[in-house]
């Protein structure tokens, strides 16, 4: 049974809403099978750009093309009934100008009908936010570790210490004057985010910030065992797919090798037989 009752699909307006509100639930999908799988569960499904590493081997998501977003953005509006859609523009498809980032949002939004995107940035990306939702672009933003700036970050380090968290909590409050309905706080410290959390009017979606803010949002594949080539502080692991997965591989390998599998109930005679009262074929 879902967790959560099936309603009509969110818009970017209820989630703006539930500021204060219950704990928002967001994860990232990028395929079919698993939009269905977190679809009844989540208030919002981010196709993040996350998935150049998680399934496509890139060692950053800088590599990410808009049409890579945009196949699986295809592929995840098919599995999704009531849960948000918010697709990440990927890196280049938006920095040059507020004309090259509405281009780049209307394809997607046309070519995958998600509700909304998300871009990384703050008080230098307000200016195009300001653009975009002026032109009935739904824009989710996204600062403090922002992956698509690792080179300039240095890394994925904690930002916002100190005498930095003025520049983070800039940030916030720029993306949320500018008109994004909500805006995740990554790898920021937890009194920062508790604050800028309590100021703004919008809800702030933590990853490796504060259970104070509106919601929380994990890789999917992180948070199931699957991918494991680093391990995130802010990561929980619900489950070790990745470990019982390799196990049922290996199994099958050895009974191909042993001549185990197929059995005989794996296989087709001359003849149809019946099977618990039907013809199998």
């Amino acid at each position: 049974m879902s967790a959560v009752a099936n309603t009509k699909a969110f818009t970017p307006s209820d989630i703006r809403s539930r500021k204060d509100g219950t704990p928002l639930v967001y994860l990232t999908a990028y395929t079919t099978p698993v939009a269905r799988l977190v679809d009844s569960h989540c208030d919002v499904v981010l196709v993040g750009d996350s998935v150049g590493m998680v399934l496509h081997g890139l060692p950053t998501t800088l590599g990410v093309t808009l049409d890579m977003m945009i196949m699986h953005g295809m592929a995840v509006r098919r599995g999704l009934e009531r849960a948000l859609m918010v697709v990440d523009m990927p890196f280049g498809s938006y920095e040059e100008s507020p004309e090259q980032a509405f281009r780049s949002a209307a394809r997607v939004m046309a070519e995958t009908g998600c509700a909304a995107v998300k871009l990384e940035g703050g008080e230098a990306m307000a200016e195009t936010i300001r653009f975009l939702t002026g032109r009935g672009v739904p824009i989710m933003g996204h600062v403090g570790l922002m992956p698509q700036a690792v080179n300039t970050f240095g890394g994925y380090r904690v930002q916002g210490r100190g005498e930095d968290g003025d520049r983070i909590r800039g940030d916030a409050l720029a993306v949320a004057e500018a008109g994004a309905f909500a805006v995740v706080l990554e790898k920021v410290p937890e009194a920062l985010a508790r604050r800028i959390t309590g100021e703004l009017a919008i809800p702030t979606i933590g990853i490796g910030a504060s259970a104070a803010c509106d919601g929380q949002i994990l890789v999917v594949d992180d948070m199931l065992g699957i991918f494991s080539d680093f391990r995130p502080k802010f990561v929980k692991r619900y489950a070790e797919l990745g470990g019982i997965a390799e196990a049922a591989i290996a199994a099958y390998a050895q009974e191909v090798r042993d001549r185990r599998f197929p059995a005989d109930e794996h296989l087709f005679g001359d003849a149809p037989r019946t099977v618990n009262g039907g013809e199998s074929t």
